[in-house]
């Protein structure tokens, strides 16, 4: 962003963000304690590689450094420039993401930026000259270019090392050694791919320059990638969070306690977030228009930008939404988690529970009682690692038409991995838990229906461009008690508990209560009624309830007393409360908290969060889709059709127009850098062929019953 300006500096005793610090309170020995235990416990957990891994990286980045100086001058030989010009072509190596922050682990991969001059191009020289060159190497394996991808990235091993290679052409005719890609003139007749591989240098630059103690931010950081993983909140393709949304919202901690030891750091990272009113923005810094034009992140002028869900915003020009693949149902499940581990994190200032129990994994197959198992295989390894990366790719698209299609009502939970049985070569699978929206009322009888969109749903994903015999798929209801015992560590079931306790389930995730579901697959029930609350007894359920009820008359009474932000600056009559410094003595810094989390941003409308404004959100992305015209009172007649659907969710199908969609984008699977792309263009209206609606056999039917006297035997 060049100077990000005054108030995003400690410059003449201002301060880094657009507010204030809550707290320039130091660490207290209490806190040297428990971070000097937190520590502790990231060692022990394996999140550091050794030395000798080290070492190896810096070789294989060095070497890889004197590959792309050999292949500039080879092809500025070949365009016929002259010996001198020649000699003087040089490209060079960046590197960003989780190596450039210093937190990476071991066996993760290296994201890296090629940066060449204008006779030096993607198309030919880096994506067929290049790969051609790192082809030949027998240190090199895996090799996998993905020119179509939103980000072009050449993928491969380099001695082992796992690389994710991008390349950007600059508008110079010889690249200096000592470039300095935060400039943005360095963004100067750049295209859309250059500036987009250019962002990720950009931004990782910059987040470091935003924070107030680097090494208290890694450590942060690595604590809350660690704490995101074993929660299952790790992953943007999966509509979650990635390394680089991360990296931001602990920023913005540091910022916010500029003098905090990483214990207290993760402790208010809990706090701040939990109170969090999305989709106020979080930023490091102001949002700047520049002076290239370039698009911005700006809900009052983008109305496409009033419908994220979480909004966490790059500091580097031009500033973009980084977690545009939130959507509704993944926003729920992070917000619970924040409160979760919030509720641990006091039992951790008051020195009553250990560190262990904030990083316990998440029993996703025993949060709910119904899943959808979604099975991929292919012919060989290398068809099934594209055919799943593509599909992947495109789940949350399913997740976020099952919510427009029900209204909101079913709510998807994917867990961010996959699974493979060992059994079966060629093979994996992903999965969702599904449950009722909760808190709302039951009605005897009620269904979802959602094979349309399960069905169209497949049928988009073999659309893919290098589908080949063999790549299928096949998505399906499977009830808790029937999950393959593959998905287990040690492909072992491990006993079921009767109750979810606080530590190890979400401490006030009241799950859907009566669902049943009847599918024509043979391993799901047929129209069982199923009132059990996922994991959570109706006793437990309404204890908590009524704990939660005081809370949230605690917080409402807080909240009364507190004055607003506007345009994310403390208005002049706010005041920052400073915090004590011992841990225990949290009720003064707890009112300066509040203020602090407060809405930040003004202008936002009230689109948020409706089902099907969330879907026509992926429209934006659709740049490649060619399909035949539709018409505006064709497209008026289908968006009527959705609307006058029942709210029950049984959508009727909607007659689809002639022509398929192609796609030609094959799935980058590169972490925050690839964005959305939908098959269906204009209204963001599921589509089906009438043909094969008339064929159409019954998938997925959901009905909620509301037998509260049975019981269950998942």
């Amino acid at each position: 962003m060049g100077s990000p300006g005054q108030t995003t500096t400690q410059n003449n005793g201002q301060y880094l963000g657009v507010t204030e610090p809550i707290s320039l309170g130091g660490p207290s020995e209490f806190d040297h304690i428990k971070t000097a235990e937190l520590e502790k416990f990231l060692v022990s957990a394996g999140l550091y590689e050794s030395q000798e891994e080290a070492v190896r990286r810096e070789e294989v980045l060095g070497r890889l450094d004197q590959i792309v100086k050999v292949w500039v001058r080879k092809i500025s030989r070949s365009k016929g420039f002259s010996e001198q010009v020649v000699q003087e072509a040089n490209a060079k190596i960046f590197t960003f993401g989780s190596y450039r922050l210093g937190v990476h682990g071991p066996g993760a991969d290296i994201d890296t930026l090629c940066v060449g001059p204008r006779h030096a191009t993607r198309e030919e020289d880096f994506f067929i000259e290049l790969y051609e060159m790192l082809a030949e190497m027998a240190e090199v394996t895996e090799l996998h270019p993905i020119p179509d991808a939103h980000v072009p990235v050449m993928k491969f091993k380099f001695n082992g090392i796992s690389i994710d290679l991008l390349y950007a052409k600059l508008s110079l005719w010889v690249i200096p050694e000592d470039l300095d890609i935060s400039q943005d003139s360095i963004l100067r007749n750049a295209d859309e791919q250059t500036v987009r591989s250019l962002n990720g240098c950009r931004v990782t630059d910059q987040i470091l320059r935003l924070v107030p103690n680097i090494q208290n931010f890694r450590t942060t950081l690595r604590c809350m990638k660690f704490w995101a993983n074993r929660r299952g909140v790790y992953s943007n393709v999966a509509g979650f969070l990635g390394g680089v949304n991360w990296a931001l919202l602990v920023a913005r901690i540091c910022q916010l306690y500029p003098n905090a030891l990483p214990s207290m750091l993760v402790c208010r990272f809990f706090r701040v977030y939990t109170q969090w009113r999305w989709p106020n923005p979080v930023m490091l810094c102001a949002i700047e228009e520049g002076p290239l034009g370039l698009p911005v992140w700006d809900p009052r002028k983008n109305p496409r930008d009033r419908l994220h869900q979480m909004p966490i915003i790059t500091p580097a020009y031009p500033c973009m939404n980084s977690s545009y693949n939130v959507s509704s149902s993944t926003l729920r499940v992070m917000t619970e988690e924040f409160q979760r581990s919030n509720q641990i994190c006091e039992e951790l200032e008051l020195n009553k529970v250990g560190w262990n129990i904030l990083f316990e994994p998440y029993p996703f197959f025993e949060a709910y009682k119904n899943y959808l198992e979604i099975d991929i295989s292919a012919e060989g390894a290398d068809d099934l690692r594209k055919w799943k990366g593509w599909i992947e790719s495109r789940l949350r698209l399913l997740t976020l038409k099952i919510e427009r299609q029900t209204f909101g009502m079913l709510q998807c939970h994917p867990h961010p991995d996959d699974f493979s049985d060992p059994q079966r070569p060629h093979h994996c699978c992903f999965f969702m838990g599904l449950q009722r929206k909760q808190g709302m009322p039951i009605q005897e009888g009620e269904q979802f229906d959602i094979r349309v969109t399960v069905d169209d749903f497949r049928h988009s994903v073999k659309m893919y461009t290098l589908w080949k015999p063999g790549m299928d798929i096949n998505v399906s209801h499977i009830k808790r008690r029937n999950i393959p015992s593959f998905v287990f560590p040690g492909g072992v079931r491990p006993p079921r508990t009767t109750k979810m306790s606080g530590t190890a389930g979400r401490p006030n995730a009241v799950p859907s209560t009566g669902v049943s579901v009847s599918s024509h697959v043979a391993k799901s029930d047929t129209g069982l009624p199923d009132d059990e609350l996922d994991g959570v007894s109706e006793v437990t359920s309404m204890g908590k309830r009524k704990r939660d009820k005081a809370n949230e008359e605690l917080v409402a009474s807080k909240r009364a007393s507190m004055l607003p932000l506007a345009n994310g600056i403390l208005t002049s009559n706010s005041e920052i409360v400073i915090a004590p410094a011992e841990p225990v003595e949290i009720q003064t810094s707890q009112t300066a908290e509040e203020v602090a989390i407060t809405k930040i941003t003004s202008g936002q409308g009230d689109g948020f969060g409706s089902p099907v404004e969330e879907l026509d959100e992926l429209d934006e992305y659709t740049t490649f889709v060619p399909m035949k015209t539709i018409s505006e009172e064709q497209q008026k007649s289908m968006v009527d059709s959705v609307k006058s659907c029942p709210r029950n969710g049984q959508a009727k199908a909607i007659a689809a127009h002639s022509g398929s969609p192609v796609d030609k984008c094959e799935n980058g699977s590169v972490e925050e850098l690839e964005q959305p792309v939908e098959e269906l263009p204009g209204s963001g209206i599921i589509l089906s062929n009438s043909k094969a609606e008339t064929q159409r056999k019954p998938l997925i039917r959901l009905n909620l019953a509301s037998s509260r006297n049975k019981t269950t035997d998942a």
